[in-house]
């Protein structure tokens, strides 16, 4: 049996990227004889202006993975497109050589739609019988891609999409929220052209959430995360974290502000750690105060411990035409390292991530940050902060990459068993988490 796994990986800077990892490497661990992660060259990742981390800083896979970067097909005539066709070609490879193959696409756009069109070619050619497809949408697919054609009144590339989801053999969303814009574009889009979309969305599109390694965040050594600490000029406990892509939606610039009014600010720094469009900005805003720091060069190893030793981890994300929460990995990563409080806001998904186990501050209100960093470092009891601490990592570890693998793939590997997940926060009347109990 093989798994193929096609996404932006490492070293792109995506919740999703790390999600791809974790069920590489539980696949494996479930006795996957193969794992294929079909990706892009990482030059073409860099000149679309994905932010990176620095490649030899990506961690190594587990034996059995392997990483993929077709080149482009075609030359100068084909002005885009061409790495597209490298994906699909090396696809239609994989789908016709006659192992059993699961075929998983993060992100819809373009991802889904690549396997749909390979796989059409495979059957084509006789091929591809033994090839079983899972696609999972992100929030962007629909913020960025179907609401934006919709919005110019251009309604196939919608349906385009939506058509392709629906022919996949399950269709998941990351979260409950995720499924509700589906639904809520796809009744767009049947408006428009008397389609059915909608209804079909429904009846199919079931929520599996982003798998997260537990272990590399859980039970750290002290001295360790003391030792990242201190080569960073960081002290537990002395310091604010933002750990994630520096963009107006992740509410860099309303958190940059809220340090600036906070009471807080004369016992810990803020750190900002990530690159991202709106990293210079921020740079600005901050105009070299010291208190402010910015690390673009984080790597996964280090990661944990920084997020262990602040007082608080901000993330107050807020919805923007472009892009909207629509879970909130990072979060999760936080609340299994322990340390201080999560700090974030009710945008999309995010509640379904931290359940109870947060500060909730406005999105978009620096004085309502301010409040909760201030709550956070000021009015906590050390007894308090250790409660907290026990419940966010009870509430995060549902998420654990092996029975998220174990519910998506649930039926499809012999030897796999679903496992029964703690419930989390989830809007009534919405689609129930693939591979759970109805």
């Amino acid at each position: 049996m093989r798994v193929v796994i096609v996404v932006r990986a490492d070293p792109a800077i995506c919740g999703h990227s790390g999600e791809a990892r974790n069920l590489a490497e539980a696949a494996i661990a479930r006795g996957v004889d193969e794992v294929v992660i079909l990706t892009w060259p990482v030059d073409v990742l860099a000149a679309a202006g994905i932010p990176l981390k620095p490649i030899d800083t990506v961690l190594p896979y587990s034996p059995g993975i392997t990483v993929e970067r077709p080149e482009a097909v075609g030359d100068y005539k084909v002005p885009d497109g061409r790495f597209e066709a490298g994906l699909r070609g090396r696809l239609v490879e994989l789908f016709t050589d006659g192992v059993p193959t699961i075929c998983l696409s993060l992100y819809l756009s373009p991802h889904t739609t690549i396997v749909h069109e390979a796989l059409t070619a495979a059957r084509a050619m006789g091929g591809g019988h033994e090839v079983t497809t899972i696609a999972e949408a992100v929030g962007s697919d629909i913020t960025n891609v179907v609401r934006r054609c919709v919005a110019e009144g251009r309604y196939g590339p919608a349906a385009y999409l939506l058509s392709a989801y629906l022919a996949s053999d399950r269709c998941v969303a990351v979260s409950a929220y995720t499924v509700s814009l589906i639904v809520e574009a796809a009744a767009t889009v049947d408006e428009a052209m008397g389609t059915d979309f909608a209804a079909r969305c429904r009846d199919r599109v079931r929520v599996s959430y982003p798998a997260v390694d537990s272990s590399a965040f859980i039970d750290l050594d002290p001295v360790r995360v003391d030792e990242v600490l201190e080569r960073r000029g960081l002290e537990r406990g002395g310091y604010l974290l933002f750990l994630s892509r520096v963009t107006p939606a992740k509410g860099v610039e309303d958190l940059l502000a809220a340090y600036a009014r906070c009471g807080a600010r004369s016992q810990v720094d803020l750190v900002v750690a990530g690159t991202g469009p709106g990293l210079a900005r921020a740079r600005a805003q901050a105009g070299g105060c010291p208190s402010v720091r910015f690390l673009t060069d984080v790597d996964d190893a280090e990661k944990p411990a920084l997020m262990s030793g602040c007082a608080a981890f901000v993330l107050p994300s807020k919805p923007r035409d472009e892009f909207v929460e629509t879970f909130g990995i990072a979060l999760v990563e936080k609340m299994l390292a322990g340390g201080g409080p999560v700090i974030t806001t009710d945008t999309g998904g995010i509640p379904e991530a931290v359940g109870d186990a947060s500060i909730q501050v406005r999105a978009g209100s620096p004085s309502s940050i301010a409040a909760g960093i201030d709550r956070a470092v000021l009015g906590m009891s050390n007894l308090r902060l250790l409660e907290a601490a026990d419940e966010a990592r009870t509430n995060a570890m549902q998420f654990d990459r092996r029975p998220i693998f174990d519910r998506l793939f649930a039926g499809l590997l012999s030897d796999a068993e679903p496992r029964t997940a703690v419930p989390s926060r989830r809007p009534e009347g919405v689609a129930a988490e693939w591979g759970a109990s109805s």
